[in-house]
C-alpha cells in the first residue's frame, strides 16, 4: 500500500477508525464510509481491497455472538450467488482505468444509500429468486467497489426482517462475501507497520462504537453514516469525472 509516510499511514487508520465505529454502532456501514476515503486515498484497487480485509474481520468478529440466529435458507442462496458474480466484479476493476473506476464505484455507493434511505420496496427481492438477485448484486458490488451491503439490506427490508434478525445474517454474508472478494482481488500490500495500524484502528474504533450505541439513537445513528457514506460517493463520482 502506497501513502505519504506515516501521515498516510495515520489518515488511513482514521478512516478505518470512523468505519469500524459506525459498523459497531449500528450493525453496518463500514464498508459505505469507509471505502470512497479509501478509494480517493490508496486508489481504486487498493481501497476495495483494504476494505474487503476490514469489513470480513469484523463481520467474523461480531458473527462470533450472533451465529445461531443465522438463516441457512435465506443464507445459502445469497451466498451461492455472491460467489457467481464476484469474479466479474474483480474482472471490471482490472479493464477500467482509474477515472472510469472512481465514477462507477462513486455511483454504486451513492444510488445504493439513496435507495436504503428510501426504504425502497422492491417485489423482485422477495422469496429464493430475491435471494439470489440481492446476492449476485451484493457479489458484484463488493469485489468491484467494496461496497455489498446495501442489496441485503433492502432484501432484509421486504423479506421484513428485524433488525435483531438482520444483522447477525448480514454479519454472515459479510464473513462469505469478502473472503470471496479477497481471493478474487488478493490482499492489500500492506507492511508489518500499516497491519498493525489498521488493527488497532479496528479494535478501539469497535469500543468507540459500543460505547456510542449506548447513547445515540438507532435511527439518528443510522441517518449519519448513510449520510458520511453518501458524501463520499457523489465525492468519488466528482473525482471519477475530473479525472475522465
Amino acid at each position: 500500500m502506497t501513502t505519504n509516510g506515516w501521515s498516510g499511514d495515520v489518515l488511513v487508520a482514521g478512516i478505518v477508525l470512523l468505519g469500524s465505529s459506525v459498523q459497531w454502532l449500528t450493525g453496518m456501514g463500514f464498508a459505505l464510509v469507509a471505502v470512497p476515503a479509501l478509494v480517493l486515498l490508496l486508489g481504486p484497487a487498493e481501497g476495495v481491497v483494504l476494505a474487503n480485509c476490514a469489513a470480513g474481520a469484523i463481520s467474523a468478529v461480531g458473527l462470533a455472538g450472533g451465529w445461531r440466529q443465522v438463516r441457512p435458507g435465506a443464507m445459502v442462496p445469497l451466498c451461492v450467488a455472491a460467489a457467481c458474480t464476484v469474479p466479474v466484479g474483480s474482472w471490471m476493476t482490472r479493464q477500467l482505468p482509474e477515472p472510469a473506476l472512481l465514477l462507477v464505484m462513486g455511483g454504486l455507493v451513492t444510488v445504493a444509500v439513496l435507495l436504503v434511505m428510501r426504504g425502497a420496496r422492491v417485489p423482485a427481492l422477495r422469496g429464493t429468486k430475491g435471494a439470489v438477485a440481492a446476492g449476485a448484486l451484493g457479489g458484484f458490488m463488493n469485489s468491484a467497489a467494496g461496497v455489498g451491503g446495501p442489496p441485503i439490506s433492502l432484501y432484509a427490508l421486504n423479506a421484513g426482517w428485524t433488525v435483531r434478525e438482520f444483522v447477525p445474517n448480514a454479519q454472515f454474508y459479510g464473513v462469505v462475501v469478502n473472503a470471496f472478494s479477497v481471493a478474487a482481488n488478493g490482499a492489500p500490500g500492506l507492511s508489518s507497520a500499516q497491519w498493525g495500524w489498521v488493527v488497532a484502528a479496528m479494535t478501539v474504533g469497535a469500543v468507540i462504537g459500543r460505547f456510542l450505541a449506548e447513547r445515540i439513537p438507532e435511527k439518528r445513528a443510522r441517518l449519519l453514516v448513510l449520510s458520511l457514506a453518501l458524501a463520499g460517493g457523489v465525492t468519488a463520482v466528482v473525482k471519477g469525472v475530473w479525472g475522465l
